[in-house]
């Protein structure tokens, strides 16, 4: 295989590499490695390549080889970065998978799969020559960047412009090179720094009894500096390294002190690397047991992977399927280099459930997501990659990561959307993606959920995977109560306050009056979902997209959900010029302001997008409901994510239409899931929830089966709709969109392009069609759907599909149309 090691190569032997780049290229690129790398050059191994005229990458050596490129003369690769590997073999087979699977390029994966501080960045820089030549004549410019060199050591290109306030600086720069006054090198520059913190030691001679009594004796005029030497003995008897800070906070000693002591030899201060993750470090305990349920269910996945890689693991909201887990990954890691694997839909999830499983497993768990900046994520590779952590909580990204003995992946929450990455490519389905990881190391896989996804439960009917189920909440407690409330009867009673029903507005008050904790559900973040003007109708569109704009109040702007534009709100209409500007629809942040007027008293929050832009935006929101500090939380989807709050005994659905109408043939699969998985909030711990489903259709076949928790039925007829129409599980689909700026250039190679496709798979391609959103970012669409049944052999499919697109866009006419590719688009 291409990416195992061929020892046979002699030291002096001409060698050649090669490379993944980071650039999304359909082939690998080779160079030339110099003598003297032979030895450092290994697969896996990063090494720095000049790639174009004057672009420095790092690249990633994927083939080693004897054999000189025959269309090009092979460049010489610059440098090795790294003394140990950090891709491992596996992972290069996983890389390749995904490139085949999901129709992309190596570089997409390679982008997708390191973190930002294991792609290094390059740019010129100018040093100061160790012996320049002395007694030099200087221009004025010459002399302010020697002056400034010397202060900083080193400039980029960038910065003596910025210094010269000039664009052209190359001729200084080269007359400083002619006078042997300065180097200019192609640096790169590696971001990641570990994160160091100051130590504090006595030096040896004060350890000695003797001469500490001295040492009391001289610093008796030097009242901060003994304070802090009291400090440190103290400290010392505990056993752990002392750090600065603690010196510092505990003695109010002062820096002057400290640096006055380490001066006279006194203290000792070193700079030694830390963790950023000892937040994470806890001591190891596991001391719950498992219900009679939870250990059927257990017992049940054991035997089960006797015979099957895979299992769905089916169990109502609240039946303690963590506590499954939490088992199951202490059996594996009992054997000492054993790794598992705990994928997570969202970081909404991750939060609650980190606290959760870190108290059994303390510092062997690590965290991967993309909230950790890349700092902490480069460290968390590292700590994988040698086996430190053997538990990795992870987003869909941790699939990525350098595991070494891996054997046990659970996907929790397996049904969820968030598994599969939409932009940029690789456009991946982490769950599947897994599975096959997993088969790479052997190890055994466990899909959880409430509400699986028809293709896992297709899956597990026919064999393929394992089905176990629980279907008794954990300690017993009764599945919420649910009503469904009608909203165009309450309207026609005008018992509707604002937008909530009679039966909800009752139900939020015995909450409060219990001190329970309420969420309230809608599916849609902003204000108000469009401005219309009441006289000609004119509604504003973003200028980039074909879609209107969402009015926001907390930013008093009009916002686009796709692109990100905004623009000021509308008092007057552009195109009449009338003041009669409605609001149309409604959002969270709406739901918001109208709960505060009728409970002014209460404390609401709300969780959505907006609110958890920044770092520990998140986090906040749910500790303060956590704490009871928060009445009534508001919010998306992200509310019925996995969380779990043990006075929470009250869901509201403001409107569960605007799920079920969206044109999508997993509509209403995926309003059941999401309306069940809402409802499951609710009443988690001793009593019965309750839970309130507003609705325009109240007999809507999927409400009914909400409320009577009928998956199977839901199942029966979503299974039956999808075999007749030719839909997933019983197909396999790539969506293709088709991309130009210009609309009647489009037009053109759509309907081009779904020639070519019709001859290559005749019926099996449905389209070119404009999509629902025919323009986003400036970039007209259109859509064409590869739609192959199940004994279609859907490799040969896409290897006919690569060579339409490159050959379709090798034709002059199309070079500037972009075909996006994907694969198990749902």
């Amino acid at each position: 295989m291409d990416w195992q090691q061929n020892t046979m190569f002699t030291e002096r032997e001409t060698l050649f590499v090669e490379v993944i780049l980071p650039l999304s290229l359909a082939l690998r690129y080779t160079y030339r490695v110099p003598l003297n790398l032979n030895e450092q050059v290994a697969i896996g191994k990063r090494v720095v390549v000049q790639f174009g005229k004057n672009k420095i990458y790092t690249a990633l050596v994927a083939k080693i080889t004897n054999e000189a490129p025959t269309v090009y003369e092979a460049k010489y690769l610059i440098d090795v970065v790294d003394e140990e590997r950090i891709v491992t073999d596996t992972q290069l087979v996983f890389w390749d998978w995904i490139k085949d699977y999901y129709l992309c390029n190596e570089g997409d994966v390679m982008a997708a799969a390191l973190p930002a501080s294991l792609k290094l960045a390059s740019e010129t820089i100018i040093v100061l020559k160790e012996e320049g030549a002395e007694d030099v004549d200087l221009t004025e410019k010459e002399t302010l960047v020697m002056v400034a060199l010397k202060a900083q050591h080193k400039l980029t290109i960038n910065e003596v412009s910025k210094l010269l306030g000039q664009k052209t600086v190359y001729p200084i720069v080269n007359s400083l090179l002619d006078k042997e006054l300065i180097l200019v090198a192609e640096e790169v520059a590696q971001k990641y720094k570990p994160l160091l913190k100051s130590f504090v030691n006595l030096s040896d001679f004060y350890s000695e009894e003797e001469n500490l009594k001295q040492l009391f004796n001289i610093l008796e005029r030097a009242p901060k500096q003994l304070d802090a030497l009291l400090v440190l003995l103290k400290l010392r008897k505990l056993g752990n390294p002392i750090t600065k800070e603690q010196i510092l906070e505990e003695s109010n000693c002062g820096n002057a002190a400290l640096k006055a002591l380490a001066e006279k030899e006194i203290f000792v201060i070193s700079k030694k690397p830390v963790s950023r993750l000892a937040k994470f470090d806890e001591e190891f305990s596991v001391n719950f047991t498992l219900t009679q349920d939870q250990d059927r269910a257990f017992n049940e996945l054991k035997t089960a992977f006797d015979t099957k890689d895979v299992a769905l693991l089916h169990g109502v909201t609240a039946s303690g399927k963590t506590q499954i887990y939490i088992k199951l990954i202490e059996e594996i890691i009992k054997t000492d280099d054993t790794q598992v694997l705990f994928l997570l839909p969202e970081i909404a999830l991750t939060t609650q459930i980190v606290e959760r499983i870190k108290l059994y497993f303390g510092n062997l768990i690590g965290v991967y997501h993309s909230k950790f900046n890349n700092s902490e994520r480069v460290e968390i590779w590292n700590k994988v990659r040698k086996g430190t952590f053997k538990v990795i909580l992870g987003a869909r990204s941790a699939i990525f990561l350098p595991f070494q003995n891996l054997k046990l992946i659970v996907v929790d929450e397996e049904h969820e959307s968030s598994y599969k990455q939409h932009d940029p490519s690789p456009r991946y389905q982490a769950r599947d993606a897994a599975i096959y990881l997993a088969h790479l190391h052997k190890a055994k896989v466990v899909l959880g959920s409430a509400t699986p996804s028809l293709e896992s439960y297709y899956n597990a009917l026919q064999g393929k995977y394992a089905l176990v189920q629980v279907s008794k909440r954990f300690g017993g407690v009764a599945l919420p109560k649910q009503e469904v409330v009608s909203i165009s009867e309450e309207t026609k009673k005008k018992t509707m306050v604002s937008y909530f029903s009679n039966v909800l507005i009752k139900a939020i008050d015995l909450a409060l009056e219990k001190k329970e904790q309420i969420v309230l559900f809608q599916n849609r973040r902003g204000y108000a979902t469009i401005l219309i003007c009441a006289t000609c109708g004119y509604t504003p569109k973003c200028i980039n997209c074909d879609v209107s704009l969402t009015y926001h109040k907390s930013s008093g702007k009009l916002h686009c959900h796709y692109c990100g534009y905004y623009q000021s709100s509308l008092n007057i209409c552009p195109a009449c010029g009338s003041v009669h500007i409605m609001q149309k629809g409604f959002g969270t942040e709406r739901i918001e302001e109208e709960l505060k007027l009728l409970y002014p008293n209460v404390s609401i929050a709300r969780l959505d997008l907006d609110s958890t832009r920044t770092r520990n935006g998140l986090q906040k929101i749910l500790s303060d409901f956590q704490d009871k500090k928060t009445d009534i939380l508001i919010g998306t989807q992200m509310v019925a994510k996995g969380l779990d709050f043990e006075n929470l005994n009250l869901i509201g659905v403001i409107n569960a239409d605007t799920l079920l109408g969206y044109p999508d043939f997993r509509a209403y699969e995926r309003s059941y899931q999401l309306l069940a998985q809402v409802a499951g909030r609710a009443g988690r711990r001793a009593e019965q929830g309750t839970v309130c489903i507003q609705t325009y259709d109240a007999g809507h076949r999927i409400i009914k089966q909400v409320v009577e928790n009928d998956y199977l039925g839901m199942y029966a007829d979503e299974i039956a709709e999808r075999e007749k129409f030719g839909y997933p599980p019983f197909s396999k689909m790539i969506f293709l969109s088709v991309r130009h700026k210009d609309q009647n250039v489009l037009e053109i190679a759509a309907d081009r392009f779904g020639k070519m496709l019709k001859a290559k798979f005749g019926q099996r391609v449905l389209g070119p069609e404009i999509p629902l959103i025919s323009r986003i970012r400036n970039l007209y669409l259109k859509q064409i759907i590869i739609k192959a049944d199940k004994h279609t052999a859907i490799n040969k499919v896409k290897v006919a599909l690569r060579d339409a697109i490159l050959q379709f866009n090798s034709q002059p006419e199309f070079k500037s149309v972009s075909i996006v590719i994907d694969v198990d688009p749902y």
